[in-house]
C-alpha cells in the first residue's frame, strides 16, 4: 500500500479515542503516520489542552483498521521522536 493511500484513511479517520490502562479516555487527532528504520509510526494530538504529541508503532490490520503499538525500548522511542522533529522542522 503507497504512503498516498494510508494518507486518505488517516484523512478519513482523523479522531481517534485512546483508552488508557487506569480507564481514562483522550480523544487525538490523527497527525500523521511516518516510517522509521523499516516500520511505520503514528502522531497523534491529544485534546486535552496540552501541546503534547502522543507517538505509537503503527500496523494495518484491515480496510480501514489499524493497531497502535506502544514503544517499549526507551532506545527506539527517542530516535523516533528524532525523527518526527525532523519532519516536523523539514515542513515549517
Amino acid at each position: 500500500m503507497t504512503d498516498e493511500k494510508k494518507n486518505v484513511e488517516a484523512e478519513e479517520a482523523d479522531v481517534i479515542t485512546l483508552e488508557f490502562d487506569d480507564g481514562m479516555e483522550v480523544e487525538c487527532e490523527i497527525m500523521g503516520v511516518f516510517d522509521y528504520n523499516g516500520k511505520e509510526y503514528i502522531a497523534l494530538i491529544p485534546d486535552d489542552g496540552t501541546d503534547d504529541v502522543y507517538i505509537y508503532g503503527y500496523k494495518e490490520v484491515g480496510d480501514d483498521e489499524f493497531e497502535l503499538i506502544d514503544i517499549e525500548d526507551d532506545g527506539e522511542f527517542e530516535a523516533v521522536v528524532a525523527e518526527f522533529d525532523k519532519i516536523m522542522m523539514e515542513e515549517e
